[in-house]
């Protein structure tokens, strides 16, 4: 076990670039600008909303560490954004969500300083237009719970892979020898085979938080989506 950690430990490539310490730079200045203050202090308060927290992170960590690589810088694996976006709101999501990427950065890149890069376009960005899209759903959509489950779930968590892998191929494109065809070819075609499956997977663990757990759930009323109608 010492022997296969110390190998692991040898890989990571522990030097970081200008440009590495530039986008940890931005990605301090977006929480800045987004730290919700008050969810955290509602989660350092509530015990159960801490091992909720814990769990959903943890379950989020093994979904990333279980990815397909395809080439150095692109990997395949399910996201869980707009699940856990829908339980804790999209600012704790983000702030939630560096401890998955951390560990993604130094056990499968084997680089922990992309994990300003990796936040940025991988996590943060697909989850502000998953926002947006569930807005939207909220405010121009009928009031039903079939369109919570279908456009705010199942189709947002589609919609989220589609951002992920649009976002991050521009990063890699931007600062790798890799060309705009070879992205294409390579990990854009990816979308169709990724985009159902994170969608059926989230769309499913809406419809059982609702079903059974719906207190568990962001900004979720019965009230809203079932009592009216």
């Amino acid at each position: 076990m010492f022997e296969y950690l110390q190998h692991l430990f040898d890989k990571v490539q522990w030097q970081p670039g200008l440009t590495d310490i530039l986008y940890l730079v931005l990605l301090v200045g977006w929480y800045a600008w987004i730290w919700p203050k008050r969810d955290w202090q509602q989660l350092l308060a509530d015990k159960s909303l801490q091992w909720r927290a814990l769990l959903s992170t943890l379950a989020i960590n093994g979904l990333w560490l279980l990815n397909a690589s395809v080439t150095e810088g692109i990997h395949a694996h399910f996201l869980a954004l707009v699940t856990l976006m829908l339980m804790f709101g999209w600012r704790l999501a983000s702030v939630l969500m560096l401890l998955p990427v951390s560990f993604f950065c130094l056990f499968v890149y084997h680089q922990p300083w992309m994990l300003g890069p990796m936040m940025l376009f991988a996590v943060c960005l697909p989850l502000l237009l998953a926002l947006t899209v569930h807005s939207l759903s909220y405010h121009k959509l009928p009031k039903h719970l079939f369109v919570f489950i279908f456009v705010a779930g199942f189709l947002n968590a589609g919609l989220s892979v589609v951002s992920h892998i649009l976002a991050w191929s521009t990063y890699l494109w931007a600062s790798t020898d890799y060309s705009a065809t070879y992205l294409v070819d390579n990990y854009l075609l990816l979308i169709p085979l990724l985009g159902f499956p994170e969608a059926l997977l989230n769309g499913m663990a809406v419809t059982l938080l609702v079903v059974y757990r719906p207190e568990w759930l962001y900004d979720y009323s019965d009230r809203v989506y079932l009592w009216r109608h």
